[in-house]
């Protein structure tokens, strides 16, 4: 995964995924961690959804696993980072489940990461069946201090 030039300030939210509340608790949580950086309502709703969508993939998919989030910086801009890593059996063809209406689960709709990709700025995905699946996506608010 190519590294970018990306400064990590000191505030950082885990969230444990093990139980399908526990979405619910990632969406409360990134939508208070967005708006305490100051996020508009609109892109709050947008980031939680980004983050609902991965937790439903790390429950779904992995059965657990983890979603992080970050304060970012880079250069004048601030910017959450959202990051979701499991230890489950990885995406088989990365292309395809980027995908819109590309699933590997009946009754799936097959948007959950197409949408991500779609409302984030920043979006990487890494995946391999012996590491399980890292995904990075970051959604940045402008200058800093901007409020």
């Amino acid at each position: 995964m190519a590294t970018m030039n990306r400064s990590v300030e000191n505030d950082e939210k885990l969230i444990v995924l093990s139980e399908s509340w526990d979405k619910e608790h990632a969406i409360i949580e990134t939508r208070e961690f967005a708006a305490r950086m100051g996020f508009s309502q609109a892109d709050r709703t947008l980031i939680a959804t980004a983050a609902a969508e991965l937790s439903t993939n790390i429950l779904r998919y992995a059965g657990q696993g983890e979603l992080i989030l970050r304060t970012i910086t880079d250069a004048d801009r601030i910017g959450i980072e959202v990051v979701a890593v499991d230890k489950g059996r990885g995406i088989m063809d990365i292309e395809k489940a980027l995908q819109d209406h590309y699933s590997t689960k009946r009754g799936s709709l097959g948007l959950g990461l197409p949408s991500v990709r779609r409302i984030m700025d920043e979006f990487e995905i890494e995946s391999s069946p012996a590491s399980g699946t890292l995904i990075i996506a970051r959604k940045w608010k402008g200058h800093r201090g901007e409020r």
